[in-house]
């Protein structure tokens, strides 16, 4: 499995790299908005990750960023993307879900859509818990007809917020909601530089895979050095 992953992770790495060259600074979701808001917990559950289980004392502040993975021009389907920034008592969470199915097949798949209103959003690589792998994922709840270009997306999205359901499962069980997030965009810039890095903040009490490491690291180091200019500081494999 992990020669695999390792493969993989070297394939990847050179595609980023080729990519982050004619679309420099961002190969994949190029074009997104800044988004704020507010994550409320709906109570204890038994998943295995602390961070699920483990209500905060009241919610929790979030930042995120909303965009289309690939960057072809609206009303095209994109895969849908949403990075979170989860900042709360117990530390802080990156989390970075795109849009796929939700079925035991289906959610190992990406999907593309034309509203981010119809996409169920998941974290597509799974973390480890207690109680072995799970995934994460949003359901969008309102507003039905969210359009996916960015400034169109903002500009309801300061009219109207944008509620979402957070879900967690097994990789082939059926999802359990946790959580509730609410997000807005704020009047000021459209987009934000800030990069989240999913493999640094882990939700307490998960631990990343080693062979998701070896798929998902050598991609990142590379945009990371294309766009700092320095190495990237990287935490050290589980497992």
């Amino acid at each position: 499995m992990h020669r695999i992953a390792s493969l993989t992770g070297t394939v990847l790495k050179a595609l980023f790299s080729g990519l982050v060259r004619v679309r420099h600074p961002r190969p994949v979701h190029p074009h997104g908005v800044a988004l704020t808001g507010e994550m409320r917990w709906l109570g204890p559950s038994g998943s295995g990750i602390a961070w699920v289980d483990e209500p905060p004392s009241g919610p929790q502040r979030v930042s995120a960023r909303a965009s289309r993975s690939i960057g072809v021009p609206a009303p095209l389907p994109d895969v849908i993307g949403l990075a979170l920034r989860v900042d709360d008592e117990r530390g802080r969470v990156h989390l970075a879900l795109a849009s796929t199915g939700r079925g035991p097949v289906s959610r190992w798949l990406l999907t593309a859509h034309r509203s981010p209103s119809a996409a169920w959003l998941s974290t597509f690589l799974p973390y480890r818990g207690s109680r072995g792998s799970l995934l994460l994922a949003a359901r969008p709840l309102a507003p039905s007809d969210l359009p996916s270009e960015p400034s169109a997306l903002a500009a309801a999205l300061r009219e109207t917020p944008w509620r979402l359901r957070l879900h967690v499962a097994t990789p082939t069980g059926r999802w359990h909601p946790f959580a509730e997030l609410t997000l807005r965009h704020e009047t000021g810039a459209l987009d934000t530089s800030e990069r989240i890095d999913v493999g640094a903040h882990v939700p307490p009490g998960a631990t990343v895979a080693s062979w998701i490491h070896a798929i998902r690291d050598p991609s990142y180091r590379e945009v990371q050095a294309w766009t700092s200019g320095k190495p990237s500081e990287r935490p050290q494999p589980d497992g």
